[in-house]
């Protein structure tokens, strides 16, 4: 046997030389970075749940999201039609897609949130704050989704002929 200092293995030269290459550069290198608190242990509930699949919850606001942006797509269009229809008359456009935005029926979307608003907090297991008796909020927000209506029409897509084109 040897005497004296042991080197590292050649696996482990190597991959020291792969890291340092990795961290030349990076704005990170020689800052602490931010520790992840981990305040919770796997337990044999979640792994059962997890194997079940995406949580009911979590398939509604994949739905939620879809018919969004199915409607969104639809709005589009009409917009377009109505653009190309009327031409340059900003009065009758604005009358007329004001007119669209108050036919609108979002009966699906909307029935989809009504059912999120009702059975997230209890399906998502979101904890209650002692001090207002409400929900806690889900990345700093409430987890309440607002229902679509003519005015979520008109916030984005304005009645304004110029901003249409």
């Amino acid at each position: 046997m040897r005497e004296g200092e042991v080197g590292e293995s050649p696996v482990q030269d190597a991959r020291a030389r792969r890291l340092a290459e990795d961290l030349d550069g990076s704005p990170l290198r020689g800052r602490p970075l931010r520790r992840r608190l981990r305040n919770f242990r796997p337990d044999v509930a979640g792994y059962l749940t997890a194997l079940s699949g995406p949580r009911p919850w979590m398939e509604r606001l994949r739905e939620i999201e879809e018919a969004v942006a199915r409607h969104e797509h639809r709005l589009e269009e009409e917009r377009e039609a109505l653009v190309a229809e009327l031409g340059s008359d900003p009065i009758a456009f604005a009358e007329r897609w004001r007119e669209t935005a108050l036919r609108w029926a979002f009966d699906d979307v909307n029935d989809l949130i009504e059912r999120h608003n009702r059975f997230f907090p209890v399906e998502a297991r979101l904890p209650m704050d002692p001090r207002t008796g409400d929900f806690v909020p889900v990345d700093g927000e409430h987890y309440e989704k607002a229902p679509l209506d003519a005015r979520w029409i008109l916030d984005r897509y304005p009645a304004e002929r110029s901003r249409a084109a």
